[in-house]
């Protein structure tokens, strides 16, 4: 059994937090479609590393189990297959900039006339609205209109360039696919379709819940390196002698006075719990201190039974092989085309008695259009017509 079978997706987005979403839908058993057109670049499909086939692996992550078809979107023989499709698939994902979609002629009202129960989510940068609705812009943009890097680094240091995309992942694909199975439950329980729009700066603006909140309700603005969670307490990052890295959040007292024992700082234990900026100071350096008198194996040997909240700071080789990681299927095998097993990320969410399904990685670029077009009843000679006049492109 799978949890999402019956969910019928249309997914014409082309970047990162689309194709996350409804990854994660499709690992779940939902029937996904990928709408794609050798005139438009997926970035997706381009980003390096590449299989020998110049295929990209971080593509076949991102778009594994979902069927590919190529439709140019510029002719009107393709918008009748889209609208002949949604009778069917009747969730549409996209991320296009405001007015695209309307000026192909595939916007949620255009469509919501062919099939009144249409599901229709946009995942864009700064939302259908407003003045910066069609504003270009990109993950470290909406993190900074958000308000989330100013208190999110090093007194008189830049912000950090994140290894992760906060804004398109925690921002625009949780909140679209909270916002998309909020809509189906609506639907089940109504018979009613409904738009989303998921704003990627709105997301990650939200994502400011404990400082931001303080801030509205007292006016109390966080400052870089000043606050419990930014750096200006103990918690924080430190250095072993080798030059690797530990993280430490003992912030409860429990914790603070196991963190002292393990470093051997006993005396160090009722000083933790007074709160001026001299002792928190005076308590940092002596954690930086004694981090920097053992290498990180060392350290690795003295935390490995520690219920202290300090963990160490991994490569993302070493997390891929953490055994707490690996206990939690979190590194999968999918298999490709040639019917190898390829290592990818493992969807996070656990059911009991249902697993996700990998079916395959992500498809080549228009793989399942003769299929796809065949199963709506197209004849061979059609789909013919359709090749030969550019409208599967």
């Amino acid at each position: 059994m799978t949890i999402l079978k019956g969910l019928k997706i249309l997914d014409f987005s082309s970047l990162l937090p689309g194709a996350f979403t409804t990854m994660m839908f499709a690992d779940y058993g939902a029937d996904v479609i990928h709408v794609e057109s050798s005139r438009r670049v997926d970035m997706m499909r381009i980003m390096p590393p590449y299989n020998e086939e110049k295929e990209s692996y971080i593509h076949q992550h991102l778009n594994r189990s979902k069927k590919s078809l190529t439709l140019n979107l510029k002719t009107p023989e393709a918008i009748e297959i889209v609208k002949s499709l949604i009778q069917e698939y009747d969730i549409v994902i996209e991320g296009f900039r405001p007015g695209v979609m309307e000026r192909l002629g595939i916007d949620y009202e255009s469509l919501k006339a062919v099939n009144p129960k249409l599901i229709y989510c946009s995942i864009t940068g700064y939302g259908q609205t407003g003045p910066y609705q069609h504003r270009p812009g990109h993950d470290n943009n909406y993190l900074s209109i958000a308000g989330v890097l100013d208190h999110s680094r090093f007194k008189g240091k830049k912000p950090v360039a994140m290894g992760i995309q906060i804004a398109d992942i925690a921002g625009g694909t949780l909140h679209a696919a909270v916002g998309v199975l909020a809509a189906a439950l609506h639907r089940e329980q109504t018979g009613e379709g409904k738009y989303i729009d998921v704003s990627m700066t709105d997301a990650a603006f939200t994502l400011n819940a404990l400082y931001g909140t303080s801030f509205l309700a007292s006016g109390q603005l966080a400052k870089p390196e000043e606050e419990i969670l930014n750096g200006g307490t103990f918690y924080d990052y430190y250095q072993t002698k080798d030059g690797r890295y530990f993280s430490v959040g003992s912030l409860e007292p429990q914790f603070r006075k196991l963190l002292c024992e393990a470093l051997d700082i006993p005396e160090l234990i009722q000083s933790t719990f007074n709160d001026s900026s001299y002792t928190q100071k005076r308590f940092k350096e002596a954690i930086k201190d004694a981090f920097l008198t053992k290498n990180f194996d060392e350290w690795l040997e003295t935390i490995q039974d520690f219920d202290g909240c300090v963990e160490p700071v991994l490569t993302f080789e070493e997390a891929s092989n953490h055994p707490q990681l690996r206990a939690r299927q979190m590194v999968v095998e999918v298999p490709d085309a040639e019917g190898k097993m390829q290592k990818q990320i493992g969807t996070a969410i656990k059911f009991d008695q249902i697993e996700p399904t990998y079916n395959f990685v992500g498809a080549k670029l228009g793989q399942h259009t003769k299929e796809i077009l065949t199963k709506m009843g197209y004849s061979e000679e059609q789909i013919i017509h359709f090749n030969e006049s550019g409208v599967l492109e």
